[in-house]
């Protein structure tokens, strides 16, 4: 478990100016939107439509649903209109100060789940992958804790149009710059008003993520792209056979 999570020292800043203190999860900064947990604001309150693909593919269900990498929460209220019951595990203890006003939450590693196996039967990552270096681990402990049947989703930063390498500067052309095939970490960004600049992100090419779903022994069957002129979000839905 690391020592001092990155997220502890912008928990306030990112809850107070980067979501606005409203909870819900729509950033205020303009442009910023790779950059982060949520999904900017626009048309609707939900420009990059997280909401919208949550609900589609994770739908109606019972039970408990693990998110893993919960940060400040602003998720749980969908999850919990969908009649899951949601609950949250992350490292950063700053981000759970504010998480635990909106969900159950506990301290704790994405890649050592404190959950016996087989236990859950739906958990979700949301906007998160670029901020655990050992994402693949933390798709095998989902597959770990999933019940037989249990469903997984995952929604993130799309790795092919966003990162390092991606310029979205100007938002009717983005501009690919080489990068993209590396898979490094890095706090290169396009833009210092979002998270990236201020506690970097680990980029996998789509052929090495797509791999770790399967190598988790979880069967991917749909997936989800959002975000506009050039794909921003890239959503998959897996489940445990």
């Amino acid at each position: 478990m690391a020592a001092t999570p990155a997220y502890d020292e912008i928990a306030d800043w990112y809850e107070k100016v980067f979501l606005g203190g409203d909870g819900t999860g729509k950033e205020r900064h303009a442009g910023a939107e790779e950059e982060g947990h949520a999904g900017a604001r626009g048309a609707g309150g939900d420009a990059l439509g997280l909401g919208r693909v949550l609900r589609d593919l994770l739908g109606p269900g019972a039970g408990v649903c693990l998110e893993v990498g919960c940060g400040t929460g602003v998720h749980a209220r969908t999850v919990r209109e969908l009649g899951w019951t949601p609950f949250g595990i992350d490292l950063s203890s700053g981000m759970l100060r504010y998480a635990r006003g909106r969900l159950p939450v506990a301290r704790a590693d994405a890649e050592r789940l404190p959950i016996r196996d087989g236990a859950l039967p739906a958990a979700i990552a949301m906007m998160v992958h670029t901020d655990m270096p050992g994402y693949a681990t933390a798709l095998r402990e989902v597959a770990r804790v999933l019940r037989p049947g249990g469903v997984f989703v995952h929604v993130g930063v799309h790795p092919c149009f966003c990162g390092g390498f991606a310029d979205r500067s100007d938002p009717a052309a983005v501009v690919i710059h080489p990068g993209y095939v590396d898979g490094h970490w890095t706090k290169a960004s396009w833009t210092d008003q979002g998270v990236r600049s201020r506690v970097g992100a680990t980029h996998w090419p789509l052929p090495d993520l797509t791999r770790m779903f399967l190598d988790a022994g979880l069967t991917l069957e749909r997936f989800a792209e959002t975000g506009e002129p050039t794909p921003i979000v890239l959503a998959v839905q897996a489940r445990k056979p």
